[in-house]
């Protein structure tokens, strides 16, 4: 099952994300996917710490 999520970035993010999920040959929803799957896996190795504000 999937959900629909409408997530806003500033440009320079979107053009950053964009090129990124290019370079790693898949769609940015794919890449977006994949770094929110590993983010949440690591939360979840580190007991539940979360990740550091930048």
């Amino acid at each position: 099952m999937t959900k629909n999520v409408n997530v806003r970035f500033p440009d320079d993010v979107h053009k950053a994300a964009v090129a990124a999920a290019a370079a790693d040959d898949r769609s940015l929803n794919s890449w977006l996917v994949a770094v929110v799957r590993r983010a949440t896996e690591t939360r979840k190795d580190t007991g539940g710490a979360s990740p550091t504000r930048g």
